[in-house]
């Protein structure tokens, strides 16, 4: 990563720290030290989409797991009748009318802007992304948290927010992994958390990325300009740039690129768990993994 990462796609932690004894630094720095304890490591991600960085990790753990996307994975063993078990879970309650009103949207017309369960921001930040999303002239449908304004727990959404039914569709909470999957989704304005990144990936669909904190500014950096599915609005909330960026993803030459990579790569997504697959053959070997080490216990 040395080649492309700059300052700015360094967690908080690091651009923060003013020496090398800051705590918060040091606590993910000891953190990190004792994963080399484990004897494994299992990963969220797959060999086609971060080969290089598994070979890495495993240069300091051999035995590493890659099982992404997971959501995919479960589906796998479902349909195959399998005995393994992987269970989900919901953070809150979806409201699923939003899929209705997809449904009578033309195919990849939406723009679904949707910002996690933690991440939050200011008033006037989400101002300008209304404000961005409605000059673009592109449909949109709005995951609202009650919290998401900083500071305003179960706030009312804006009067403004709330009167803009004609061009987009606003709700408290969606069954994303299905809007995501749905054909009236041309793009996915996002945090850039893991989870989301790699089920927007799975479904096929371009981002545009506007990361919080974490692992949000490195994944929006390999969006952009590694696997070059979307584009990376970091460090930056002016409704020009919101409405310059939706437009660019949504319209034109650039769209169709940025639509036909995030297609090839959904395709080695589904390969990854398919039977056979690298997702696939790695689970399997994580079950007798267990299993080895459940019986080695009981021969003790």
């Amino acid at each position: 990563m040395e080649s492309f990462l700059r300052r700015r796609e360094l967690p908080s932690f690091c651009r923060n720290a003013k020496t090398i004894s800051d705590r918060g630094l040091q606590s993910v720095d000891n953190a990190t030290a004792s994963t080399r304890r484990a004897r494994a490591l299992i990963l969220n991600t797959f060999e086609s989409l971060e080969g290089p960085i598994l070979s890495h990790i495993r240069s300091a753990i051999p035995i590493t797991y890659a099982l992404g996307p997971l959501h995919l994975l479960v589906k796998t063993f479902k349909n195959g009748g399998s005995s393994v078990t992987i269970n989900s879970v919901r953070l809150s309650q979806e409201d699923r009318s939003c899929m209705t009103w997809l449904d009578t949207q033309p195919p990849r017309s939406v723009v679904y802007v949707g910002f996690g369960s933690v991440a939050v921001m200011s008033r006037e930040e989400l101002m300008e992304f209304w404000h961005g999303l409605v000059d673009s002239g592109q449909r949109f449908l709005w995951v609202l948290r009650s919290d998401l304004v900083e500071g305003r727990t179960g706030e009312a959404i804006p009067a403004e927010v709330e009167g803009t039914r004609e061009g987009g569709c606003i709700v408290r909470w969606a069954p994303q992994e299905e809007v995501l999957s749905h054909p009236a989704v041309g793009c996915f304005l996002t945090h850039s958390r893991w989870n989301s990144t790699l089920e927007s990936v799975a479904a096929g669909v371009p981002m545009i990325c506007w990361p919080c904190f974490a692992d949000q500014q490195i994944n929006s950096r390999f969006v952009s300009d590694v696997w070059r599915i979307g584009a990376d609005m970091k460090d930056k909330c002016e409704r020009s740039i919101v409405e310059k960026m939706v437009r660019d993803v949504m319209e034109g030459e650039r769209a169709e690129r940025l639509r036909t990579s995030a297609m090839e790569m959904a395709e080695l997504a589904r390969r990854s768990v398919a039977k056979g697959g690298s997702s696939c053959r790695d689970c399997w070997s994580l079950v007798e993994h267990i299993r080895a080490t459940c019986s080695n216990r009981q021969q003790k």
